[in-house]
């Protein structure tokens, strides 16, 4: 019997399994799941700049926000499931490769690894929350600022807390920059978008990504400046970052502004689940 017959074999009906109509199924669940957190994060946001300050613009918030709902405890089952697809994706593109010509590169796996690890622990929060036993992750900036203290007391702390800033910034740099030049459009099947669809995804795309980047370079740069300053509180979650926009010389427009393009976002991942590329 041909053994690496067979195992080629196995391999080849598991990354077909891999590629199948579920594992899509899956990822346009998690992008849909993405998009509606995104949308209510930046419509919190939204609320705050106006002056109702009592909501927090973090995922927790946006959970919060949904239980509240009818139906509430369904959406956030629902939402908990497709971020748990979106992790599966993610996972077989580390274990078999992703679509286009690098996507079988030690780079892309190991991308695709970091966001199924990621989506993994975003999916388990919302579950937890969902079923009445976590807090949705708790409080982005409680999480923040206890990180930076337990780094800031180990030997070298300082220098951990200040790369992992600058690493946070030049993300943020780096994916507000690949927005704008639409990077993204390899993802996307743009021929089955019509000419005002595609310019619709592209507002969406530029505006969502650009607005994304600047609250993670935003974010990053106040983690440098705790580490510099030997000061926790110095560090900022989702929600402090966005209300420091409102702090700025360009006032509260800027939040706004921020605001409106994390909702352009959301509105992005929704194009994602339709047309992504899987």
């Amino acid at each position: 019997m041909d053994t690496s017959a067979l195992t080629r074999n196995g391999r080849v009906r598991a990354e077909r399994a891999a590629r199948g109509s579920v594992t899509k199924g899956a990822a346009k669940a998690g992008f849909a799941a993405r998009g509606v957190i995104y949308l209510l994060v930046g419509l919190l946001a939204l609320q705050i700049a106006f002056g109702d300050s009592g909501h927090e613009a973090d995922r927790r918030g946006a959970l919060a926000e949904i239980a509240e709902k009818p139906f509430g405890s369904v959406l956030l089952w629902a939402l908990g499931v497709g971020l748990v697809g979106m992790a599966l994706w993610r996972l077989s593109e580390a274990v078999f490769g992703g679509v286009g010509e690098d996507g079988r590169s030690a780079k892309k796996r190991l991308a695709a690894l970091g966001r199924c690890v990621f989506y993994a622990f975003v999916a388990y929060s919302v579950l937890a929350f969902a079923a009445g036993s976590g807090d949705g992750g708790g409080s982005s900036d409680e999480q923040s600022r206890d990180v930076t203290a337990r780094v800031l007391e180990l030997s070298g702390g300082r220098w951990i807390v200040g790369a992992a800033g600058v690493g946070i910034a030049v993300a943020g740099l780096w994916i507000g920059a690949r927005a704008v030049m639409r990077k993204y459009h390899k993802h996307l099947r743009l021929g089955e978008m019509s000419p005002r669809v595609r310019r619709l995804v592209d507002v969406t795309g530029v505006g969502g990504g650009a607005a994304r980047g600047l609250v993670f370079a935003a974010a990053g740069v106040f983690a440098v400046r705790a580490a510099v300053e030997y000061e926790p509180d110095q560090a900022k979650g989702f929600d402090d970052t966005l209300r420091s926009f409102a702090g700025t010389p360009a006032g509260p427009g800027l939040l706004v502004a921020v605001a409106a393009g994390l909702v352009l976002f959301g509105l992005f991942s929704f194009a994602m689940a339709r047309w992504r590329k899987v």
